[in-house]
C-alpha cells in the first residue's frame, strides 16, 4: 500500500515537471502554435467558408448600400446577423482576394484572443493553461471563421482594462462588442467593480454614439439607421428560429428542452432563474477586494453568455471554456480531485464533442441531438454559482507561489 502510494505520488511529481518544462510554458512557442492553429483553418478555403463570404458581404453591402439582413443565395447561404459596425472590422480582410483575406482574418481573430489573454493580467500559469486548453476548441472556431474568438478577447479585455482603470478603453470594448454580437453587453456585469463609475459611463455614452455613428463613413446616415432596425428584427426573429434549432441553441436552454422534449414553455422560466443565481454574488461587496472573487465573476459571465442564449454554437465554447479555464485557476484554494476530473469531462464533451474522437451516430443522435456539449460546463457554472455564494476568496497566505502553481497542473 505505502509502496503504490510513492509511486502514484513520484507519477504525479513527474506529470508536474514535464507540464513545466520551458518547452510548454514559454509563450512564444504557444503563440506559434496558435499561429499553426489559423494556418490549419485555411484546409477549409474553397470546402466550408461560407462564414467568411457572409461577413465579406456585411462590408461589400454597406458599401453598395443593400440590406445587411437580406438572403444572397448567389453569394452565400444563411444571412448575416451582426451588426452595421462589423462592415468597418471586416473591411481590410474584405477588400483582398479570397485567400489572403480569409488567412489574415484567421491569424486577426487567433491573435486577438492571444493578446486579450496575454496582456490580461491573469498570471502566467493561468495564461498558459488557457492556451493548451482552450486549443482544440479555438481549432474548431478557426474551422468557421466564426467572430466568437473575438468575443471571448473582447469580454476579457473589457473586465481587465477596467481592473487597470483604463475606464475608456473598456467602454470602447463593451460598445464594440454590443453593437456588432449583443454578447459584448456583458460587459456591463464589472461596472460595480470599477474605481471611476462615473468616467467608465461617461465613456460608454461617448463610444456609443461614436461607434453608432463610424459605419456612416462608408454609407450614409439614413441607411445606417435602417440597418439597426433591420438588425433588432433580425435578431428578434433568430432567436425563434434559434430554439428549434439542430446547430444552434446549444446552450443550458437547448440541453433541458430537448432532453425533456418538452416545446410548449418559455425560456424565460430558465432564464430568469439563471439571471438571479447570476447576480446574487454581487450581494457580497466584501468581496470585491479579492481578485480573485472578481476573476471567478469574471468566469462566470463567460459561461453565462453561452449557456444562456438561443444563438450558442459550436464556435461558441471557446467563449465558454476560456471560462472554465479562469474558474479552475482563480479559486486561492486547493482545487481537489472532483473539480479535476470535471475540468477533463469539459475538455472532452464541450471541447471536443463534435470531432471524430466520437462516432459519428454518438456525435449526430445524442451529442447533437442532446446539445449535450452544455453538460460540463452547465455543471461547472454551477458548482462555480456556489463558490461565489459561500467560498470566501481572500489569498490563502499559507499557500506559496510554487505551491500556488501546483494547484493549477
Amino acid at each position: 500500500m505505502e509502496y503504490n502510494e510513492m509511486m502514484r505520488m513520484s507519477m504525479h511529481d513527474k506529470i508536474k515537471r514535464i507540464l513545466r518544462h520551458p518547452l510548454l510554458t514559454d509563450r512564444r512557442v504557444l503563440l506559434g502554435l496558435w499561429t499553426v492553429l489559423s494556418l490549419a483553418g485555411m484546409l477549409k478555403l474553397h470546402r466550408s467558408h461560407n462564414n467568411f463570404l457572409i461577413f465579406k458581404g456585411v462590408f461589400w453591402h454597406t458599401v453598395n448600400g443593400t440590406s445587411l439582413y437580406a438572403a444572397y443565395p448567389a453569394e452565400y447561404d444563411d444571412v448575416n446577423h451582426y451588426g452595421p459596425l462589423f462592415s468597418l472590422i471586416i473591411a481590410p480582410f474584405a477588400v483582398l482576394p479570397e485567400w489572403a483575406g480569409m488567412l489574415l482574418w484567421l491569424l486577426f481573430l487567433s491573435g486577438w484572443l492571444f493578446a486579450a489573454v496575454y496582456w490580461s493580467g491573469l498570471r502566467k500559469s493561468q495564461q498558459v493553461y488557457i492556451y493548451w486548453f482552450c486549443g482544440f476548441t479555438l481549432l474548431t472556431a478557426l474551422f468557421m471563421q466564426q467572430f466568437n474568438i473575438a468575443i471571448a478577447a473582447i469580454i476579457l479585455s473589457s473586465f481587465f482594462l477596467i481592473e487597470k482603470e483604463h475606464e475608456g478603453w473598456a467602454a470602447f470594448f463593451i460598445v464594440l462588442g454590443t453593437l456588432v454580437k449583443i454578447y459584448g453587453i456583458v460587459g456591463l456585469a464589472f461596472f460595480l467593480f470599477s474605481r471611476h463609475k462615473v468616467r467608465l459611463a461617461a465613456w460608454l455614452a461617448v463610444w456609443t454614439v461614436v461607434l453608432f455613428l463610424a459605419p456612416m463613413a462608408i454609407s450614409s446616415p439614413g441607411y445606417i439607421v435602417g440597418q439597426y432596425h433591420e438588425w433588432f428584427s433580425c435578431l428578434v426573429g433568430k432567436n425563434t428560429e434559434n430554439i428549434h434549432s439542430f446547430a444552434q441553441n446549444i446552450s443550458l436552454l437547448g440541453l433541458v428542452r430537448r432532453t425533456t422534449g418538452s416545446m410548449d414553455y418559455s425560456d424565460l422560466w430558465l432564464i430568469l432563474p439563471g439571471m438571479v443565481l447570476f447576480a446574487l454574488p454581487y450581494l457580497r461587496r466584501r468581496q470585491y477586494r479579492y481578485l480573485a472573487f472578481r476573476e471567478t465573476l469574471l468566469a462566470s459571465v463567460l459561461l453565462f453568455v453561452i449557456l444562456f442564449s438561443t444563438g450558442s454554437e459550436a464556435s461558441g465554447y471557446i467563449i465558454a471554456l476560456t471560462g472554465a479555464c479562469i474558474w479552475y485557476t482563480a479559486a486561492p484554494w486547493k482545487r481537489g480531485k472532483w473539480a479535476a476530473a470535471l475540468m477533463a469531462f469539459v475538455f472532452i464533451l464541450s471541447g471536443m464533442g463534435n470531432c471524430d474522437l466520437f462516432p459519428k451516430h454518438i456525435r449526430h443522435d445524442y451529442i447533437q441531438a442532446y446539445a449535450l456539449r452544455a453538460l460540463p460546463v452547465s455543471i461547472l457554472w454551477f458548482w462555480l454559482c456556489c463558490e461565489l455564494g459561500f467560498k470566501d476568496y481572500a489569498p490563502n497566505e499559507k499557500m506559496t507561489d510554487h505551491e500556488q502553481e501546483d494547484n493549477r497542473l
